[in-house]
Order: structure tokens, then sequence, then C-alpha cells
């Protein structure tokens, strides 16, 4: 009997020791990913203070080592490192980059015009948003990851100013054009494209005469009071503010992987750049009585208000989709406070369609300014979720003739997709209606949403999917 007691006490003792070398083990990984943080910490140091609007990479590099070359052992290390969503800690800068910190005032202004309220916080989704590219040098190096949720508008939005970059803004170095340049991508380009779309959307923000861009901080700027709720980031922020774009891109450029890399909190540190390049007191004058923040909650997640949409489009934060400000009511009578509207035409439109809405008759009208815009690339909004549609060729919005047959190209986001969609689109033929009458089933396969939301541009349009089913 004694000696099964002691086997028994001698078992307990193996397993005590077996979960003690567990937790241990637990203990050294964890350890090693605090040195991959630490390290990426370490990497933005080597940086010497300098004003934003003087900032240059190559210069900073040569005072701190007396070479220009140490910024490259610099980038490469940061391509290297992999940030796990398991530790939701962004990548953080040194304070001796520069900058200026974030207020509690300003964090305070930030979670009112976001959130409405300062208890509110962004989740685990949003805070692991950023903007990550596919392969490059596939069929679609130059998309965009974009993930069902809050976050995608804004990833689709840079998307379709991506786009914009690579068919119609950089100087290409080879005879590849269309689509087939957008296949040829490489990471160094993707990059090059990113900056620029960030930049390109910030700085419309700004009126064209000023941008700021925001980073973390390896520090607090600030103790959080008691009637305000931390979220170990937003008391972080750095502020660096600039008065040419060029000097904005550049600086995107320089810590691209702030916006692009796993646990960056991209998409979020685009969001707060975007508010303060436009400012709380600009912000409060595009917005009207309907709208008085910029996020709302939906199904348990914060997603985009119309507002926030045309704001990333237009550079103002117009809250509605039609024309102009809106005086009178439907019935001629004077409204007691405006309506804002869309004011101009943007390099980039917007495209609505939503069977919810159209049940309920509540589908709004997107004016002009947004449906043609000043290049052929479109945000489109399909049932509350969001996608691109775009055409290589700039005169399909100038030449008439242009718009009786042509070629669309569809994009969604998704990682099911693995090819961009092409779509053909028939404006001389009007018999959709009949042709679709005698297909059986289900209506989303009789009535395509994409297809329906094309047609809020080209209206009666006939559409062949080239070969694909209908999707999305």
């Amino acid at each position: 009997m004694e000696e099964d007691t002691d086997n028994t006490d001698i078992h307990k003792r193996k397993d005590v020791n077996s979960e003690l070398e567990e937790i241990l083990r637990h203990i050294a990984d964890l350890d090693k990913r605090r040195a991959l943080f630490n390290a990426r910490g370490l990497e933005l140091k080597t940086f010497a203070k300098r004003p934003p609007e003087r900032y240059n990479a190559e210069e900073d590099a040569e005072d701190v080592s007396g070479s220009a070359s140490a910024t490259k052992p610099l980038r490469a290390q940061a391509h290297q490192l992999t940030v796990p969503y398991s530790i939701p800690r962004a990548l953080a800068v040194h304070p001796s980059l520069g900058g200026k910190p974030v207020s509690p005032e300003l964090a305070v202004s930030l979670r009112k015009t976001l959130f409405g309220n300062v208890f509110h916080i962004f989740n685990y989704e949003w805070k692991k948003s950023c903007f990550k590219f596919r392969e490059p040098y596939s069929a679609l190096s130059y998309a965009l990851e974009a993930e069902r949720g809050g976050a995608r508008a804004i990833q689709m939005v840079v998307q379709a100013n991506i786009i914009k970059y690579l068919l119609f803004s950089r100087k290409a170095d080879s005879d590849c054009y269309g689509m087939q340049s957008l296949e040829e991508v490489d990471e160094k380009e993707q990059e090059h494209a990113l900056a620029s779309a960030l930049a390109d959307i910030l700085w419309t923000a700004g009126d064209e005469q000023a941008a700021t861009v925001t980073l973390v901080t390896s520090d607090r700027c600030f103790t959080p009071v008691l009637d305000y709720k931390s979220d170990s980031f937003t008391e972080r922020l750095q502020l660096f503010n600039f008065l040419r774009k060029e000097d904005t891109q550049r600086f995107i450029y320089e810590h691209i992987q702030c916006f692009k890399e796993e646990g960056s909190h991209g998409v979020i540190l685009f969001l707060y750049s975007l508010i303060l390049t436009r400012t709380i007191d600009r912000l409060r004058e595009d917005l009207d009585k309907t709208t008085t923040h910029l996020l709302q909650q939906s199904l348990g997640n914060f997603v985009c208000r119309q507002a926030l949409l045309n704001l990333l489009l237009t550079g103002r934060a117009s809250p509605n989709v039609f024309n102009g400000t809106l005086l009178y009511d439907e019935n001629g009578d004077l409204l007691e406070h405006p309506l804002h509207g869309v004011l101009a035409r943007s390099d980039v439109g917007y495209l609505h369609w939503s069977r919810e809405q159209v049940k309920q008759g509540k589908l709004p009208a997107v004016g002009s300014m947004l449906k043609t815009p000043k290049l052929p690339v479109w945000v489109c909004s399909i049932n509350d979720t969001y996608s691109i549609i775009f055409s290589p060729h700039p005169s399909l919005l100038s030449d008439w003739k242009m718009e009786h047959l042509f070629n669309l190209y569809f994009y969604n986001g998704q990682s099911t997709q693995t090819s961009t969609a092409l779509l053909t689109i028939d404006t001389h033929s009007h018999h959709w209606e009949v042709e679709k009458r005698d297909v059986q089933g289900d209506p989303e396969k009789r009535f395509p949403s994409v297809e329906m939301t094309i047609r809020t541009k080209w209206e009666g349009a006939a559409i062949d999917w080239n070969g694909i089913g209908p999707f999305y």
C-alpha cells in the first residue's frame, strides 16, 4: 500500500514538473515575440530628429552613420520580421523621430469625431486591419486584401487610388500599359503605389495645402483621465505635419511598414491621419444635423458612415451622395437645417446598390458628381460591402462613343477571388430584363447585385461576364 502511495506521489510530481516545463516554454515563446516587437521599435530609433517638412531619409541616415546606405538594412530588416496577431501591439517609432505628441484634448476630440463619445474603442478586427497586398508579379499584384468588416470600406477606397496611381499617374519605365501593367507590379512598386494613394487622399482632405501623418510612439504622450477609456494606442500618437505633398508621400513611403504590415494598426493610423488633416473644425463644418460622427455600430461592429466615405473620396465629409446643398424638402418646404451633398467631381467615383434599401424604397440617388469621376475608377457599395470596378481607358468618361460597348474590371477584395473579373458592358442592348425573366430560381441569380450597381450608372445595359458565373 505504501508503495502504491509513493508511486502516486511520483506521478503527481512528474505531472507538476511537466506543467511547469510547459509554462516555461510559453514564457520563452513570449520573450521571443517581445524581442521581435522591441526590434521593430529599435529599428526606427536610428532616424535623427528633424522637422517633418524637411524630412529626408537618406540625409538622416548620413547624420547617424555617415553613410546613406544605412537605410538599406533598416528596410531589409523590416521586411524579414513577422508580427503575429496574437499580440495586437502597433509598430512603434522612437520619440526622437520628431513630430508632435497627441494631447489629451485632441485624443478626446478624435474619439468623439469617430464614435460620438470617449468610451468606445476600436475592436480587434479594426486593430488588425492594414493595407496588405496580394503576391507581387501575380494576376492580382495590384490588389489589397480586404476582409469583410468595418475597415474594408477604407481599404477599398485606398485600393481605388492605388489603381489610379498604377494606371494613370505613375511614370512607366516599360512598354507595359493597361491591365498587363497591373499584373507586373513588384513589392517596391506596391509600396510606392500605397504611399501615393495615402498621400493623395490626405492632400485632398487638407485642401491641397497641408497634411498630417500619425505614427505610434513607444511612449505614452499623456496619462488618461477617469472619464476616458484607454486603448494603449491613441495615447501614444505622434503627429507629423507637412506643407508639401511630395514630403507627405516621401515620409509615408519611408515608414510604409507602419501601414502595410501585420500588427501595424495601419488602417486606424491612416484614419487618424485623415481626420487630423481635415481638422476637427472643418469636419464639423462639413457635417450637418443628420450626422455628428463618422462611424456607427452595425451588427456588433463599427462601420463607416457615408460622410467618412465622402471624405475619403472627395476630401469633404459630406453626409449625402446627391449634388450640392439641399435647402428644400420633397414638398418644396424650406428645411430647418440644410443637407450637405457633394460639391465637385473627384478622381475616383462611387456607386451604390442595396437590395434591402430597394425593398424599403430608400435607395439613395447618387449624384453625377460621384457617378462621373475624372477617371474611370469607382468604389461600389453593394449590399453594404465594398468592391471596385474600373477601366484602363480614361477616354471612357470623355468620349460618348466609348460607352456603347466597353469592358470593366471588377475586384471585390476577398481572398476567394484569384483573378480580376472581366465584364463587357453593352449600353445599346435594352432587353436584359426580358431575358432575365426566363431564368428561374434565386432573384440574385436573375438580377446579380453587381449588374444592378453598374446599371445605376449605365441604365439598361446588358452585361456579359465572359464565361464566369455572376458572383457577389
